[in-house]
């Protein structure tokens, strides 16, 4: 009787670790995706902001998004700013999307997409 004890109890053990093993590759898999796609964002990131160091778009869509602030201090151009953004409003999703995406790329904000979508499922 012990020996068939013994060997149940050795195939369970058997079974045991590799069922261990199988969830610790997997785990170091999962690990090993999560740290790639870590450091395929920085290099991205990276990546973009050496090639902004002689672009003039940053600087273009920091003067185009601050003239309707300077704007919004001026009472008789205040009326206009509104119905420009109530125009803007009206634009397909796409279109305002689009813009979301220019403006995160340029300036390497990656969580305005985050933002965005949050804002969508609302």
């Amino acid at each position: 009787m012990i020996p068939i004890i013994n060997s149940i109890t050795k195939l369970a053990g058997t079974w045991l670790e590799g069922r261990v093993a199988k969830t610790k590759a997997k785990a170091e898999a999962e690990a090993t995706v999560l740290i790639k796609q870590a450091e395929s964002a920085a290099d991205w990131e990276a990546a973009m902001a050496r090639n902004s160091g002689q672009s003039w778009k940053d600087e273009w869509l920091t003067l185009l998004f601050s003239i309707p602030l300077i704007l919004c201090f001026i009472p008789s151009m205040v009326p206009y700013v509104r119905d420009g953004f109530a125009v803007l409003e009206t634009m397909p999703d796409f279109y305002q999307y689009t813009l979301s995406v220019i403006v995160a790329a340029s300036f390497g904000v990656r969580s305005v997409i985050g933002i965005m979508n949050k804002k969508k499922k609302q």
